[in-house]
């Protein structure tokens, strides 16, 4: 089974800097396009960045475009999303999701960002 364990969160001053890791496994992680999302309270879920199988392509949500980096380390299953310059409206709970809009679209249990002074 897919299983995705996210970790890295917390409180945070705003300008300040985060690194998540979500640690993947049930599949074969080289072969996938990974994904962050996030959800705030009473919010919608929303997309946040990519990256595809090999790491050459990403993509980014306009609002942290500049301000957040994911990478992925196919040797140890892992994904990252670095933010820097963290703001209020960062604040959410991050989960890395396995088949972004597909049928077998899998997230992980989050991993809460507090941006606040």
């Amino acid at each position: 089974d897919v299983r995705l364990v996210e970790s890295g969160g917390g409180l945070v001053q705003p300008g300040g800097s985060l690194r998540l890791s979500c640690a993947a496994s049930g599949f074969i992680f080289k072969d996938v396009s990974m994904n962050w999302v996030r959800q705030a309270p009473g919010k919608e879920v929303e997309w946040v960045a990519y990256i595809n199988l090999g790491g050459i392509q990403t993509k980014y949500l306009d609002s942290v475009k500049g301000r957040f980096t994911i990478s992925r380390d196919d040797a140890k299953n892992m994904v990252y999303l670095q933010m820097n310059s963290l703001k209020t409206e960062d604040t959410a709970m991050y989960s890395c999701v396995y088949g972004w809009r597909t049928t077998v679209e899998t997230r992980g249990q989050g991993t809460q960002v507090t941006v606040s002074s």
